[in-house]
């Protein structure tokens, strides 16, 4: 799995720079959904029409034969099932007024994380769309590892959606996270040009009706310390505030001492926010992390949907 990622990697190293769409140029117009048909990713789909500017979508399953094989499964009966659904899930698309392409991938090797990111690439998609997948609510939701991989090494903007999430008797019950997913969006800021990146989206997309600014505080070794950045943040964020402000949104500020992961999420659940909008800029390509700690906590722990936005490398 690893060797499969790194390959993906190096391809992605080689077409960062023209392929990522950041700021004032960002347009969801070409959206990338991989699908495993399951129930959660059948919520996620009636989701996609409510992103906004969207235009075209790809619709991708990944057949891991290796993976039907211990299970007994016959290799082309399943995969002609899966075009049949992907067929299904196209008209859906198509009746809302999309343009939509399906795919079906089949590896011997690798994972299913390699395949959607080698078509991130192949497709020049703007953002990926993918549910998080993982236990329960009253467990925590954990993210899977397809979701993982394509946050950690992908070139693209991703959003992740989430649901509420309830059993009884061995029953599942979904209820939406994205109805109106964009109207009030949280917006965690650490005043760095990537975070910046990821405010100014929010004025260029539609939709949006209320923002709530969020900065955390971790460093000062004294209180006097802290209480001089708790002031400074208080004058970036005014000037934030005031700029997203001009551009129609009613918006609020938080300024928490803390982890950051725990007050953003915290924050989050207090507002009542139906999206978390985030920069996921790490330690670098070279590195092989292109999400950031904050990012990577917070989209893992959260019960809320996130738009982990890719910021532009110089």
């Amino acid at each position: 799995m690893v060797s499969g990622l790194r390959k993906a990697l190096y391809s992605i190293k080689l077409s960062y720079k023209e392929n990522v769409n950041t700021g004032r140029d960002i347009m969801f117009e070409n959206i990338l959904f991989p699908t495993d048909f399951s129930e959660y990713a059948q919520k996620t789909l009636e989701c996609i029409g409510e992103i906004p500017g969207v235009k075209e979508a790809v619709l991708l399953h990944v057949v891991d034969v290796a993976h039907l094989s211990k299970r007994g499964v016959a290799q082309e009966p399943y995969i002609e099932n899966a075009r049949v659904r992907l067929d299904e899930q196209k008209k859906q698309l198509e009746s809302l007024g999309l343009k939509v392409k399906t795919k079906v991938d089949v590896i011997t090797e690798g994972d299913a994380s390699h395949a959607v990111l080698e078509n991130v690439n192949k497709e020049k998609v703007s953002l990926v769309v993918m549910g998080a997948h993982g236990k329960s609510l009253i467990e925590g939701i954990l993210l899977g590892s397809v979701a993982t991989n394509v946050l950690r090494y992908g070139n693209t903007h991703v959003l992740i959606m989430r649901y509420k999430l309830a059993e009884w008797l061995g029953t599942k019950k979904f209820e939406k996270f994205c109805s109106r997913i964009f109207s009030k969006v949280l917006l965690p800021t650490d005043f760095s040009e990537p975070a910046m990146e990821a405010l100014s989206l929010v004025k260029n997309l539609e939709g949006i009706e209320e923002a709530v600014l969020v900065h955390v505080v971790d460093r000062g070794e004294t209180q006097e310390e802290i209480e001089a950045n708790v002031q400074e943040a208080k004058k970036k964020l005014e000037d934030i505030k005031e700029d997203l402000s001009k551009a129609g949104l009613r918006v609020k500020a938080h300024i928490c001492v803390g982890s950051p992961p725990d007050k953003i999420i915290s924050v989050a659940e207090e507002e009542d926010v139906s999206l978390i909008i985030m920069s996921t800029l790490g330690k670098g390509v070279f590195r092989e992390l292109l999400l950031g700690s904050t990012a990577r906590d917070v989209v893992r722990q959260t019960e809320r949907s996130v738009l982990a936005v890719r910021a532009k490398r110089v």
